[in-house]
C-alpha cells in the first residue's frame, strides 16, 4: 500500500507558478513598448501641432516634401508659400514640417 502512495506522489505534477505570473512578461513588454515607442511619438506629434498652430505670415518654413518657402498667406487648412520671385504655391497646412529660425545662415558661409 505504501508503494502505491509513492507511485501516486511521484506521478502527480509539481505545483507550478500561479497563472498571473505567466502574464507578467507580456505586461512588462507592453510597458516598455509604451515608454520607448508610443510616448515619444505622441510628444513629437504635440510639438508639431503646436508649431502648426503658431505659424505666422512671414515665417520661413520647410514642407514635408522638402520645399523651403516664406509664408505669404494663412488659412485654416492651407498656406500660400513664396518659393522664389513670382513663384507661389499653396500647401496643406499640416504638411509643414518645420519652421526655420530667423537669421539662420548656412554653415558653409
Amino acid at each position: 500500500m505504501s508503494s502505491n502512495l509513492l507511485v501516486l506522489a511521484a506521478a502527480a505534477p509539481a505545483a507550478g507558478p500561479p497563472g498571473w505570473v505567466q502574464i507578467l512578461p507580456l505586461v512588462a513588454m507592453g510597458v516598455i513598448f509604451w515608454f520607448l515607442v508610443f510616448r515619444p511619438q505622441m510628444k513629437r506629434q504635440k510639438e508639431h501641432q503646436a508649431k502648426i498652430a503658431g505659424l505666422q505670415k512671414g515665417d520661413r518654413v520647410v514642407t514635408a516634401g522638402g520645399l523651403i518657402g516664406k509664408i505669404v498667406k494663412l488659412d485654416d487648412h492651407y498656406v500660400d508659400l513664396e518659393l522664389g520671385p513670382n513663384v507661389r504655391v499653396k500647401a496643406v497646412r499640416s504638411t509643414i514640417g518645420d519652421v526655420i529660425p530667423p537669421n539662420n545662415a548656412p554653415a558653409n558661409d
